[in-house]
């Protein structure tokens, strides 16, 4: 009897051990995620564009193909070589995130300057192209899922980075947690977004009360204006996010000037207004690091143009693939 009690008192130990180890998982993915925030905000902005001009019978299965290649992107490629990075590299890990960090400022930049400088893309959609409408959702699918590599690399990148250093299977543990809840996160959203059209046109045709209808007619008027303001909301969060996460690395690697002179900027604005310091320096801080992504950005978008693109044509085929 004593040799059963012990041995319940070890599973309780254990019980105890595994959920407590469990919580720090949670809450270290938590914070490892919201480091992410720019990148998954242009995950999610940058998706539905995927999905445009398709059947609306079509729209979910492609939306959760695409999901699914996220998945497989984050744990069978990027979770392994993200914990090699971890274990037997540590040091590669700041000059990958600033390139990440300077990726998503060239992103942003990018952005902003066809915005200041309109130009026509000549995108093709599936109702205007040629061809057998199941390969063209092929297409489109695997686009969409070569994207998400690129932001999935960046997530999870910036997520490694964020957690604090353990032993290998709680970091790939935390890791798997972050991937796996971003992509849902993500691609629900992507899921609603694509939808909200359809089942604001519903309500509007068979609602029941006026009330029901109005909110149907309101919502269908909403969505092009609330798909502006998430690409707005994501061009703002890569700018900041990038700039940040380059600043913090070149202060890692030996260049404090750039984060000095922000800190200090953001403790001065803070003192002079008094009230609301924290909310002040974040402000202050987000609003630098933002402009020294926009201008990073731009310095990168002829590099871009003039190197990157022409050898990607001369490696890769002449067609240019554009991410957004």
């Amino acid at each position: 009897m004593s040799g059963l009690l012990a041995l319940l008192d070890d599973v309780a130990g254990i019980a105890k051990v595994a959920a407590s180890s469990l919580d720090d998982v949670a809450s270290q993915a938590l914070k490892a995620g919201s480091k992410a925030a720019g990148a998954v905000i242009d995950d999610a902005a940058v998706t539905p564009k995927y999905i445009h001009g398709f059947d609306a019978s079509r729209e979910l299965p492609i939306v959760w193909r695409i999901a699914r290649g996220s998945f497989k992107n984050k744990l069978l490629y990027l979770l392994p070589a993200a914990m090699l990075l971890s274990q037997f590299a540590p040091w590669m890990i700041p000059p990958l995130l600033m390139l990440g960090g300077a990726y998503l400022c060239f992103e942003g930049a990018e952005k902003v300057w066809h915005t200041l400088v309109p130009h026509d893309t000549h995108e093709v959609f599936p109702e205007d192209a040629p061809g057998d409408p199941a390969h063209l959702e092929e297409t489109k699918a695997q686009g969409a899922i070569k994207t998400d590599f690129i932001l999935s690399a960046e997530i999870m990148t910036i997520a490694l980075a964020a957690i604090p250093e353990s032993n290998i299977w709680l970091e790939a543990a935390t890791l798997a947690l972050v991937g796996i809840g971003i992509t849902v996160v993500v691609y629900g959203s992507v899921a609603l977004i694509v939808k909200a059209d359809d089942v604001g046109l519903l309500l509007a045709s068979k609602g029941r009360l006026g009330l029901t209808r109005a909110f149907g007619r309101g919502l269908v008027r909403a969505m092009p204006g609330f798909m502006r303001l998430l690409s707005l909301v994501g061009t703002a969060a890569m700018l900041w996010v990038g700039g940040s996460i380059v600043i913090h690395g070149a202060g890692e690697m030996g260049w404090h000037a750039p984060y000095d002179w922000i800190h200090h900027q953001a403790e001065a604005a803070a003192q002079l207004v008094g009230q609301a310091t924290g909310a002040v320096k974040w402000f202050v801080t987000a609003l630098f690091d933002g402009l020294f992504g926009l201008a990073l950005g731009f310095a990168l978008i002829p590099v871009a143009l003039k190197l990157l693109v022409p050898l990607s044509q001369r490696l890769f085929g002449k067609g240019k693939s554009k991410a957004h």
